[in-house]
C-alpha cells in the first residue's frame, strides 16, 4: 500500500486497528490454551479481555463500608481497632 495519499493521523488509526485485530487474535488463542490446559478446583477461567492490553480494565468503585474506612483513616484521622 502506498502511504502517499494518506495523513498521519489515517496511517496511525490503520497501525492502532491493526494492532487491536492482531491482539483480539492473540488473546483468544492465548485465553483457549490456558482455560485447555488450567485446572478448574484451582483456577478460574481466564477471558480473552484479560490478556488483551488494548481493553480497558473497569476500575473497582468503593462502596460502603471499605469507602468509610478510608474516610475515617485520610479523612478523620482516625485509626479502627
Amino acid at each position: 500500500m502506498n502511504p502517499d495519499p494518506l495523513t498521519l493521523r489515517e496511517l496511525l488509526i490503520m497501525a492502532e486497528a491493526r494492532s487491536k485485530d492482531n491482539w483480539n487474535h492473540t488473546s483468544a488463542i492465548l485465553a483457549l490454551l490456558i482455560n485447555v490446559n488450567r485446572d478448574p478446583k484451582k483456577h478460574h477461567a481466564v477471558s480473552p479481555r484479560e490478556l488483551n492490553p488494548h481493553e480497558k480494565k473497569t476500575k473497582r468503585v468503593l462502596k460502603g463500608k471499605d469507602l468509610r474506612i478510608l474516610k475515617d483513616v485520610f479523612v478523620d484521622r482516625r485509626v479502627q481497632k
